[in-house]
């Protein structure tokens, strides 16, 4: 019981040890430092390390095995929407007149860099790591892909909004945190995927706001632009407005 609590109190303190990036946020805009990615590395690190026979690997199986001891029957889908809450706030605050540090349509190029890092590295590492999953379905164990897009999402949306409030952000990571704790009660995945997960998840959204103001530099060139998507109301209906000037 005592490794159980270690497990969850580890996957728990996320948002905490995710405090330690706020004062590297602060540094030049799209300047490149390496602290901000000690964090998502060690949880990466982490995860790689269970391949191995050690006390990692021995942690997983057995916190698996009490998680089913004491839970049996558990079976929620709530981390199949979950995982999308943090970035679905985005753009719940922009509709509710919260502006965040980009336009929205920046925020959404951002956002789909994000995912496109994220998924093709989740599919890399699972294609190469080969791992089985808890409950023996398929081999796809590591690294769990749902904790990586809810921990993406919650760096988006603290990127968003660090300067609005640092506890939107770490709203965003509880709901990642939840997410990953869903996924050992389901039985599809070990802790050390989720930790791992976790870590590519964050190292993506950090990465991803490096790659796409030079991704848009070189697809738009030097031309100045001026545009801007908004959220609109209008007839009972909700939607988006694009305005721009090229």
């Amino acid at each position: 019981m005592l490794r159980l609590r270690c497990a969850l109190l580890l996957i728990l303190c996320f948002p905490i040890l995710t405090k330690a990036q706020q004062a590297d946020s602060l540094a030049k805009k799209n300047t490149f430092r390496i602290a901000p990615f000690i964090i998502p590395t060690v949880f990466i690190g982490y995860g790689l390390m269970a391949k191995g026979d050690n006390f990692i690997r021995d942690l997983d199986r057995t916190t698996q095995s009490e998680l089913q001891e004491d839970h049996p029957l558990f079976s929620k889908r709530a981390d199949d929407f979950m995982r999308y809450v943090p970035a679905l706030a985005v753009y719940g605050l922009n509709l509710a007149g919260v502006k965040g540090k980009n336009t929205l349509l920046d925020a959404t190029g951002n956002y789909v860099v994000t995912m496109g890092i994220m998924t093709a590295a989740v599919a890399i590492a699972k294609k190469q790591s080969h791992r089985l999953r808890p409950d023996g379905s398929s081999y796809d164990s590591f690294p769990s892909g749902h904790t990586a897009t809810s921990f993406a999402s919650a760096e988006f949306l603290k990127q968003e909004y660090k300067d609005v409030s640092p506890w939107i952000g770490y709203a965003g990571y509880a709901v990642a945190a939840g997410t990953g704790v869903f996924r050992l009660y389901n039985n599809k995945h070990w802790v050390s995927d989720v930790v791992a997960g976790a870590g590519v998840g964050i190292l993506s959204a950090k990465l991803g706001y490096l790659v796409y103001p030079h991704l848009k530099r070189l697809i738009m060139g030097r031309k100045q632009t001026n545009f801007n998507l908004m959220p609109a109301y209008q007839g009972k209906a909700v939607g988006f407005s694009f305005s721009g000037r090229f």
